[in-house]
């Protein structure tokens, strides 16, 4: 039987730790990967968490993998990652990606709203002039 959106939902949140943003904010504290892998359009039209590293969700598992030359060294299998999209489905799905791939300390923190409504910094968005 293929798999539904449904069947890999509810695999990624087994897998897949959900933290909200207060623990996301003392995790960065002790040096993990905040990671946002929402698209472009999507950091300019409603900014970004200060301190987030941005990697769109379709280039995860190039920029995950040392062994490409796309590989991104913010990403190491020993350091945490704390990752966040608009809502969360994502990050849960990339989280359960990262975790496949061998990296170990993998959070979800849902979406952007969980980093601002526990307090979190802002780099707002870049006025566009029009």
């Amino acid at each position: 039987m293929a798999l539904t959106v449904k069947d890999m939902m509810e695999a990624a949140n087994a897998a897949v730790e959900r933290i909200d943003g207060a623990r996301a904010q003392a995790l960065l504290a002790q040096g993990a990967l905040l990671l946002d892998i929402r698209d472009a359009p999507e950091l300019q039209n409603s900014g970004r968490a200060a301190g987030s590293h941005h990697i769109p969700r379709g280039m995860l598992e190039f920029r995950a993998d040392p062994n490409t030359q796309f590989h991104d060294p913010e990403l190491a299998f020993d350091r945490p990652v704390v990752l966040h999209c608009a809502s969360g489905g994502r990050a849960a799905l990339a989280g359960k990606l990262l975790k496949d791939m061998g990296y170990a300390q993998v959070y979800n923190m849902g979406g952007l709203d969980d980093w601002k409504s526990a307090g979190g910094p802002m780099i707002e968005p870049v006025d566009q002039g029009m």
